[in-house]
């Protein structure tokens, strides 16, 4: 069952703001679209779990390979007119801002999204083709509930895997693979 979040402006802050001044806050728990701010769903337990073993495997894959850095869903990235703040997310080397001490004024090379039990599809759908409109090169969605990733490329490439399968970086993060099953161990 999805239900309706109620939006709260964080004291002192206005609802509606611009993007300099959102991505200048980095306010915690918040993302920012179309002009206001988005209150993030509140994550659970198995999101977490399913969080850390994402971040397990892909980063000690990219950290040993020096492909570049992974980050956390406190990490907020500039997508187009949004800022957004994808579970997890992954930047090339030779992407990497040199000033890493604010949010990313560019999106990620592959951003991660854990669906959230309160989460609603259209928003997860629109979140996929910002990150995508944006140059992000790669989106998982990850749904714990049917034990699926589905992978979403910017050429309109879509394929959904089951914990049968095993999820690649293909050409984004390079020599990555896990079993999707063990995702949801």
């Amino acid at each position: 069952m999805n239900q309706e979040l109620t939006f709260v402006a964080p004291e002192g802050l206005p609802r509606k703001m611009t993007l300099a001044e959102f991505m200048a806050h980095d306010i915690e728990g918040y993302e920012y679209v179309k002009g206001e701010l988005v209150p993030m769903s509140p994550p659970t337990m198995e999101h977490g779990e399913i969080s850390v073993s994402i971040i397990r495997y892909l980063d000690w894959h990219v950290h040993e390979n020096q492909l570049g850095r992974v980050y956390t869903a406190e990490t907020t990235f500039q997508i187009g007119e949004r800022a957004l703040k994808p579970d997890i997310a992954f930047v090339s080397t030779a992407r990497l801002p040199e000033n890493r001490k604010q949010g990313s004024p560019i999106p990620p090379d592959l951003a991660v999204e854990v669906v959230s039990p309160t989460d609603r599809q259209a928003r997860v759908s629109e979140k996929v083709q910002a990150y995508l409109d944006a140059g992000t090169r790669m989106v998982w969605v990850i749904d714990a509930g049917l034990q699926t990733v589905a992978v979403y490329r910017q050429n309109k490439d879509f394929k959904l895997l089951t914990d049968e399968d095993t999820l690649t970086g293909e050409d984004v993060v390079e020599g990555f693979s896990c079993q999707v099953a063990r995702l949801f161990e």
